[in-house]
């Protein structure tokens, strides 16, 4: 028994299928990618040589219209091939009254897949040049030719709500000064949404998760795009809604005995302007219950520690493998933009028609922008200098409660309160 198999596939829309995956013994596979070249000589072959069956996966594979495939199927069953759609469930040679009825409703689904196919095309021909998906541009931006172009009316909103987040590092807080300054409200989704889209740092990013990089003039640089990224990844350890409240050291401390967190509270006296805070356990088990500690002196001890032994903690980082890990994404960026280079010539002497330039172009470009997305994860080069600067003293008590709130987040992930009967004293866990 002979039998032959064909695969059709549009390079732009899915991956080439792999050829060996039918679980069929085969006498000839065709395959075809964008055109349908080998269909054509598939056809031909069954004319002198015809096989007993054909396997293809969907019945849409045998042409671009309705038309095609009908005209196809009939070609076909002229010449007395069984043809099985294997994902469709379909085989022309069961013998079944309701075989026609089947076809039919197969060719109204084939009508339905190509108008969704070429549709997909058309968004993915817009991708090959870099182009918007389609929609309505994001908040600061609008839709120019070909590409997005900065609203110069309402970029500046963007702007200052990204330049406080990085100031504050408090999404809410960001959401809240939009309102007070501008009168724009936006929620809290809204804003994240903001922080994490790629247009805002000049990437395009389209619906099948693709990134292309510098594809537009960005609202924020590389740098702060990833400090952004950086404080995102820290407000997430943190309990909800500390990360915009007023105190520095607010979901930071942890109480080693009954490994609840401390929140701050604040007293006052009657008749008495004058407040003092305290850092007690939220959910503490034990009986009598942790004793709440002054915020000021756990504050200032957190300073002197921070202080002591931060620019230990970042010594023993392995910087020479760090800055290895920075070079080698560096140098295959480098490698992916001089094959990027090399595109045009290829195109001019017809090594390259202009559509496989195009999909190579788009390939090594989201390539380049995911090696560029590893980049921006790693620790800022200029870390040691800071921990040297923030070792001083002074330096934290120079800082308003915000600020210090940012720096604190910036490098402790966690602050243990360890008692020893009615003494204590605290460990700073940092991030890295």
């Amino acid at each position: 028994m002979k039998i032959f198999a064909y695969t059709y596939s549009d390079p732009l829309l899915e991956p080439t299928p792999d050829p060996t995956t039918w679980e069929w013994e085969l006498d000839g596979i065709y395959q075809d990618l964008g055109k349908r070249s080998q269909l054509q000589k598939l056809f031909n072959d069954c004319k002198t040589e015809p096989p007993n069956c054909l396997l293809i996966r969907r019945l849409e594979e045998l042409g671009d219209t309705l038309e095609e495939v009908s005209s196809r199927l009939a070609e076909l069953e002229v010449m007395g091939i069984t043809l099985i759609a294997v994902e469709q469930d379909y085989n022309s040679s069961q013998d079944s009254p309701n075989l026609r009825a089947e076809l039919l409703k197969l060719l109204y689904e084939i009508q339905h897949q190509q108008r969704s196919r070429r549709i997909r095309q058309g968004h993915a021909r817009n991708r090959l040049d870099a182009a918007p998906p389609p929609g309505k541009a994001p908040y600061g931006y609008r839709r120019g030719k070909g590409k997005y172009i900065i609203d110069r009316t309402t970029s500046p909103v963007v702007k200052d709500f990204f330049e406080h987040f990085l100031l504050y590092g408090s999404l809410r807080g960001s959401v809240r000064h939009l309102v007070k300054k501008y009168g724009k409200k936006i929620s809290v989704t809204t804003g994240r949404r903001w922080l994490t889209n790629p247009v805002y740092r000049g990437d395009t990013a389209y619906q099948n998760g693709e990134i292309i990089s510098n594809t537009h003039a960005p609202i924020i640089t590389r740098e702060e795009a990833a400090q952004v990224d950086r404080l995102l990844r820290r407000n997430r350890r943190l309990p909800p809604r500390t990360a915009s409240a007023p105190r520095s050291l607010a979901g930071l401390v942890v109480c080693n005995e009954c490994q609840s967190h401390m929140s701050v509270t604040r007293v006052t006296m009657r008749k008495q302007e004058k407040e003092y805070l305290y850092l007690r356990p939220i959910s503490c088990p034990k009986h009598p219950k942790c004793r709440a500690l002054p915020y000021q002196e756990v504050l200032e001890q957190t300073i002197q520690t921070v202080c002591r032994d931060l620019p230990l903690a970042v010594a023993l980082m392995n910087f020479p493998q760090l800055d290895a890990v920075k070079n080698s994404l560096n140098e295959a960026i480098s490698r992916q933009q001089e094959v990027l280079n090399q595109l045009p010539s290829l195109l001019e002497t017809g090594v390259l028609d202009v559509e496989t330039a195009k999909l190579r172009a788009y390939k090594i470009r989201t390539e380049m922008s995911a090696l560029q997305a590893k980049l921006a994860t790693l620790p800022p080069v200029n870390l040691r200098s800071v921990a040297q600067a923030v070792s001083i003293p002074q330096f934290w008590l120079d800082l308003s409660e915000a600020e210090r709130r940012f720096y604190f987040r910036e490098f402790i992930r966690q602050i243990e309160i360890i008692r020893q009967d009615k003494e204590w004293e605290l460990r700073v866990i940092f991030i890295f």
